[in-house]
């Protein structure tokens, strides 16, 4: 069960890492595109004080993001009215310093007023070639990005505010300025935009509270579990603990009320076996040691006739539903203590008839036999007691009036007198 957890866990925290990744690398996330294409800007005119040609060319400028990346060329115009330097107006005209009829030409606007798109427009109108917008005073030499979708096949580039003054003061002066394009260097998108590292850190929070959630979630139940078991376990150490109340008895051989031959354990189905431990429960029914212990622990009720051992014995459970334990009648193939206390009271009655007469006014209370100098008829006649102590039935009650101190000055007794 932990492991199928733990694995679970796992899953999900791949699952929120590949989130993302995914949030990261979509295209479009910084609002832009991923890459953009430098511009290599190359300008010549003809100096009228030196009257010799200048040119130089540079990498200075960048493609709009909606721009065709292809090279063009062409003369300059700016916008002719003086109070309209960023072309916004949708009827700005242009002065082109040499431009005759149909020939390509590049509109030179200032940014600011509008969108590039109503530049980029407002020149195609007039049919430039390409528009070069040049980026405001205080970003010095620095270029932007421009959007301008929706602005068709016309070229798009932006280059510096003090390379676009040279060239509009030029111009200005009436002085042919002829502009080539080109394409630069391929650059990656190195930024995203506020709003998406919004978006993201959101997402990736949701994911972790998420994810903690879970982890809380699993911890508790794994806590819960665990002190179960721990609970369990004690639970069945204090129930070994009474099972092992319970009485034994080795069987003997030759015993009277066992039948090795005959007589079974109902748990193993086994016949019962000379120096076999047995087990004595409370409804008088008799099970192998090893066969009813292990059964006791799991299931607390007698294999026959259902009892709750445990209850019987006076634990968890009120006195009052503490059953009346009943000798039960024995079924075929099993044996009941009461066959073994009745032998053994027999066998007393027996060694009783056989003793001297001198004997009996010497020993003074005792139970209905004399006890021998055998060991085992000893053994036997505590075993009758103990059975019946187990019983509590005063009708099949084996005269056990003497009490343990008696038993022990009958023994001393009968060592001095040996």
């Amino acid at each position: 069960m932990a492991g199928s957890r733990q694995h679970a866990a796992a899953v999900q925290a791949r699952g929120a890492l590949t989130l993302l990744a995914l949030v990261l690398c979509a295209p479009g996330v910084g609002g832009r595109a991923l890459e953009w294409y430098s511009a290599v800007v190359g300008i010549k005119y003809m100096d009228p004080q030196s009257n010799r040609t200048v040119w130089s060319e540079s990498e200075s400028g960048r493609f709009g993001d909606s721009s065709p990346k292809e090279d063009t060329q062409g003369l300059v115009g700016v916008p002719h009215a003086p109070a309209d330097v960023e072309g916004c107006a949708p009827d700005t005209r242009f002065f082109v310093p040499g431009g005759r009829g149909a020939a390509p030409w590049v509109a030179l606007v200032a940014r600011g007023r509008c969108t590039f798109k109503d530049k980029v427009l407002a020149a195609a109108r007039r049919n430039a070639s390409a528009v070069v917008v040049y980026n405001e005073e205080h970003y010095g030499n620095a270029t932007e990005p421009m959007s301008h979708a929706g602005t068709g096949n016309i070229v798009v580039i932006m280059i510096s505010y003090s390379k676009g003054r040279e060239i509009f003061n030029l111009v200005e002066k009436g002085i042919p300025v002829q502009m080539t394009i080109g394409i630069g260097t391929r650059h990656m998108q190195e930024f995203i935009s506020g709003q998406s590292v919004v978006f993201v850190a959101i997402a990736f929070i949701t994911m972790m509270i998420i994810s903690l959630a879970w982890l809380i979630f699993y911890y508790i139940q794994r806590f819960l579990y665990t002190g179960s078991q721990f609970g369990s376990q004690n639970h069945r150490k204090e129930t070994k603990k009474i099972i092992g109340q319970l009485p034994l008895h080795t069987v003997k051989s030759g015993e009277k009320g066992i039948d090795v031959d005959a007589e079974n354990c109902a748990v193993c189905i086994e016949n019962f076996k000379v120096k076999d431990v047995i087990r004595i429960l409370p409804c008088k029914h008799i099970f192998h040691r090893i066969c009813i212990d292990p059964w006791l622990l799991d299931h607390r009720t007698c294999p026959m006739c259902k009892l709750d051992v445990i209850k019987a014995l006076g634990y968890w459970g009120d006195p009052e539903d503490t059953q009346e334990l009943s000798t039960p009648e024995a079924t075929p193939g099993s044996v009941s203590a009461g066959n073994l206390s009745m032998t053994s009271q027999e066998e007393d009655r027996s060694a009783e008839s056989n003793l001297p007469s001198s004997s009996t006014s010497e020993s003074g209370p005792r139970c209905p036999s004399r006890f021998k100098e055998d060991a085992g008829e000893d053994t036997a006649l505590l075993d009758a007691c103990s059975l019946w102590l187990l019983r509590n039935d005063d009708s099949k009650r084996p005269n056990c009036s003497v009490s343990i101190s008696s038993l022990l000055s009958t023994w001393t007794h009968d060592d001095k007198t040996s």
